[in-house]
């Protein structure tokens, strides 16, 4: 009996449904007016999306079995080897950090604002790094390595990149004075958001969200974000509010002639739990090992994903730049890059 309660627990909160079912019993329905009940009815809006979109993959005959079966052993391995680890890093450094703040914010619309702000540039920094520094992109390339998206990509993350990502954002909206309430907030809007985004063809089959494609980040530019196309390579960092990809220039529409090619440059088995959870590892180890001399294995560390100690680099950034200068004509299309 003890397991059935734990799978039915771990199939609630996966729906996400707890807080709800809480609320219904007590029959207390005003709280859904709450703060509370209205994370309590947003929580579930994914993993219901979820289950709709495997649904309509079996109905188009396009399930993309492969990338949810793996996924779904993401999941259940980060929920096991993870959950203890979630908020932690967040709650210590908003402990150690908070005296240290430039000012204080209060929980107010402007500051809202400002606080949105903030909290997608300490974004774009962790997820530039996230594609800049080997090691880093090692963590990353785990989120990256479905070859096809739907909503289950959401979930694919190794362990360890949550708190290096909070360790980032927290530092800087702590830093630059975001009250830890309104960053709550903040990052519980994000998040659901930041799921949206990886919703797919099955449910959506053009991303761009008409006239919002301009104003914000949507599912189409998070699918050129997931494309290993040589013209979409490392761009769209931003989750919402892709200023900061504007500002420095890594901003990219998707292209109507340029279908997207999802995954990794790296010969990989995408159906294989293993190769895709650690096989960035094993690469980057076998390049240290071969690597001459101890400067040469610090720097496949720190340099980006494709560097190499002979010369014969293949990162984004130059597979990107030749095919620019390949395609001069198309660069007109091209937003500043």
């Amino acid at each position: 009996m003890d397991i059935l309660q734990t799978l039915y627990n771990e199939i609630i909160g996966f729906l996400g449904v707890s807080q709800v079912w809480e609320i219904l019993k007590t029959g207390n329905y005003s709280s859904f007016t709450t703060y509370d009940g209205i994370v309590a009815l947003i929580y579930p809006i994914i993993p219901l999306l979820i289950l709709l979109e495997f649904i309509l993959g079996l109905v188009y005959k396009k399930p993309q079995t492969k990338v949810y079966k793996v996924n779904f052993l993401i999941y259940i391995f980060n929920r096991f080897i993870g959950r203890f680890i979630a908020i932690a890093m967040v709650v210590l450094i908003i402990g150690a950090l908070q005296s240290y703040a430039l000012f204080q914010t209060k929980m107010t619309w402007y500051w809202f604002i400002y606080g949105y702000i903030i909290w997608e540039f300490g974004h774009f920094i962790y997820h530039y790094l996230g594609h800049k520094v080997r090691l880093f992109w090692c963590l990353h390339s785990t989120h990256h390595a479905p070859e096809e998206m739907n909503l289950s990509v959401t979930h694919a993350h190794f362990f360890l990149e949550a708190p290096y990502a909070d360790t980032i954002r927290t530092t800087v909206c702590i830093l630059l004075g975001v009250d830890p309430a309104l960053l709550f907030l903040i990052m519980f809007i994000d998040g659901t958001y930041g799921a949206f985004i990886h919703v797919g063809e099955n449910l959506m089959k053009n991303g761009r969200m008409g006239f919002l494609n301009k104003i914000i980040l949507t599912p189409s530019h998070h699918r050129v974000h997931h494309a290993k196309n040589p013209l979409y390579m490392d761009t769209n960092f931003c989750n919402l509010l892709n200023i900061w990809d504007k500002l420095f220039g890594t901003y990219q529409n998707e292209e109507a002639d340029i279908a997207i090619e999802y995954g990794i440059t790296r010969e990989i088995n995408s159906g294989n739990f293993l190769d895709v959870y650690f096989g960035e590892f094993v690469a980057l180890f076998k390049d240290i090992a071969r690597a001459p001399g101890l400067k040469n294995k610090l720097l496949y560390t720190v340099m980006p994903p494709g560097w190499s100690h002979t010369g014969e680099h293949q990162t984004a950034k130059i597979v990107r730049n030749a095919h620019l200068q390949q395609n001069v004509p198309s660069q007109k299309k091209v937003a500043k890059v």
